[in-house]
């Protein structure tokens, strides 16, 4: 295959599927992962992708799920600073709700000496967490949605809206002061609003990178969330908003 050729079909790959793996494209094409790796620093060049470890994925569109494999390599000190901002709201005895998203995963990865019970749709969660032996795990059935290695669908929702909890730590897509939360997966968007719905107190835990954007499909309002938890100092914009709504917001602060 030409490397014109080979160039072409990655764009339609990443055009279908939002994000790709170099240890998928590089049998899938009979090249070297090498090979791979320069084939997306042109599609970078050319402003069609972000590169990560192990990867690449589109920025463009509101319909842009990321493979959680790369999703984990993003950003990674300052989602787990999110995450060591959240371990004050949570106490031994708490019921929680856990999502999908790789904030929260890095937030799972500090509870395992807590003794809690947790409600989660994450398999990686799950996995996080098993060997726990004071953490009640429970893990809500569906379809497993292999982008994000979580359970999703009416099964999952219809599960989930069993169960009431004292916090849910969800993460999103996009965060706007004009369009609220959103998401770039409408199934991930129906399952955390009935989370959202079925607790006492809800954290979003969203990056700086997250901020005045809008994906696909809405999650909630912002205020239907107890506390916004960040990590850079909010604008001066947000701080102006979430000061004249009386929300709650906790940044870490990483400058």
């Amino acid at each position: 295959m030409l490397a014109i050729t080979r160039l072409n079909a990655i764009k339609e790959i990443i055009r279908q599927q939002k994000s790709v793996l170099v240890s998928e494209l590089a049998p899938r094409f009979n090249v070297t992962e090498e090979t791979i790796r320069r084939d997306l620093k042109k599609l970078e060049d050319e402003g069609l992708v972000t590169r990560v470890y192990g990867g690449a994925y589109s920025t463009g569109g509101v319909q842009n799920d990321v493979n959680i494999s790369l999703r984990q390599t993003i950003l990674v000190d300052e989602k787990r600073a999110i995450a060591c901002r959240c371990l004050p709201s949570i106490t031994n005895g708490d019921c929680i709700f856990l999502d999908c998203s790789t904030t929260v995963l890095e937030l799972a990865q500090l509870l395992t000496q807590y003794s809690l019970t947790v409600i989660t749709n994450s398999l990686k969660v799950a996995d996080c967490l098993a060997a726990c032996n004071d953490i009640r795990l429970i893990l809500v059935g569906g379809t497993l949605h292999h982008t994000s290695m979580s359970f999703l669908g009416q099964s999952a929702c219809s599960a989930l809206a069993n169960y009431y909890v004292d916090k849910a730590f969800v993460s999103c897509r996009s965060l706007s002061i004009r369009h609220g939360i959103t998401d770039s997966n409408e199934e991930q968007s129906l399952l955390r609003r009935v989370a959202i719905q079925s607790s006492d107190q809800v954290f979003l835990l969203a990056d700086h990178t997250k901020f005045d954007t809008t994906s696909f499909s809405k999650i909630a309002t912002l205020d239907e969330i107890s506390t916004l938890v960040t990590d850079h100092p909010l604008s001066p914009e947000w701080k102006e908003y979430m000061n004249s709504k009386g929300f709650c917001y906790i940044d870490a602060d990483l400058e």
